[in-house]
């Protein structure tokens, strides 16, 4: 009887004493390619992107390279399927992808799969319809009006301002406060509800469908600082069929991509986008309302300075 007991408690020990299995990987494809200048340098911000996630423990990165605005398109068919969520780094006009490759990437997104757009990604296919409803809203490349209203907070709600206007503008980058609008999203549950950002280019004046939007945090766009005197959205959420979207309008250079603010809503918007929930830990280190906090090891390489513009602070 003793010898029985004591094989139970033995077995017992050695269960709890297996560690359990880790979480299956989270498989991400990163698109770049292309840009609509040089100031958005893709090649420079891949990597940096790519590391963030990989150094979160949870995704399996590929970057896939789409052709350049000169290079032939028919046999670039990307197998969607094998990812849980498209990371986009990349901005090319309407008529650049075939519209089998345009039709195979809204199935995708509509049967589940997940979209993070990152800054410039929201200037991309201004009059490819899908994508404007997949990414909320978007400036540049010709929008206007007609592309859908101005969204901005104001008085704790969402507000559609359709007076005529282009879309897309931004005034000289700097430092700029981030509010969490919405406290109770996975991506911004337990962050500081307000929070500093480093110096970056703060987007106004986008504009688009806005359905099925949740604005998630806002910046005030700064009228001494070339802006529109409102509460602009930053972090946004958008469902489109079956599929979840993460847009974050921040990140313009390797500069801005250094803030663990964007570092941590980043991470936690990708895995929110490929699984619908949020498990990772906010970072000891996040920024406080007065305060911006990078990280050495995401530092600009020394001698770096911003594609398109002078050298900026912390490039070291």
């Amino acid at each position: 009887m003793r010898t029985s007991i004591f094989a139970v408690l033995l077995g017992a020990a050695m269960t709890c004493a297996i560690p359990a299995p880790a979480a299956p990987a989270i498989h991400v494809m990163l698109l770049d390619g292309e840009s609509g200048g040089p100031y958005h340098a893709w090649q420079e911000t891949t990597p940096y992107l790519k590391r963030m996630l990989e150094d979160a423990g949870m995704f399996q990165v590929d970057v896939v390279t789409a052709p350049p605005r000169d290079g032939d398109f028919s046999a670039f068919k990307p197998d969607w399927s094998k990812y849980q969520v498209v990371v986009a780094n990349y901005d090319a006009p309407d008529e650049r992808w075939p519209d089998s490759l345009k039709a195979s990437f809204e199935q995708y997104i509509r049967n589940g799969g997940g979209l993070v757009s990152v800054h410039a990604a929201d200037n991309a296919f201004a009059k490819w319809k899908e994508y404007n409803l997949m990414i909320g809203v978007g400036g540049w490349r010709g929008r206007n009006q007609e592309s859908g209203p101005h969204f901005y907070y104001q008085d704790g709600k969402l507000v559609p301002d359709t007076a005529p206007g282009n879309a897309g503008s931004h005034g000289a980058r700097q430092p700029f406060k981030v509010v969490n609008q919405v406290t109770n999203h996975p991506i911004t549950r337990g962050l500081p509800k307000e929070w500093m950002h480093v110096a970056d280019e703060l987007y106004a004046n986008l504009r688009g469908p806005g359905e099925n939007m949740t604005v998630l945090s806002t910046a005030w766009s700064d009228p001494a600082n070339r802006g529109t005197g409102h509460e602009e959205p930053m972090l946004m959420v958008i469902s489109f069929g079956k599929g979840r979207i993460f847009h974050t309008t921040m990140g313009h250079d390797l500069a801005a991509l250094n803030c663990v603010g964007f570092i941590a809503t980043y991470q936690r918007g990708t895995e929110w986008a490929a699984t619908g929930k949020v498990t990772q830990k906010v970072p000891a280190d996040f920024p406080t309302a007065d305060k911006t906090s990078t990280r050495a090891a995401y530092n600009p390489p020394a001698g770096w300075t911003s594609p398109g513009g002078a050298p900026r602070r912390g490039a070291k």
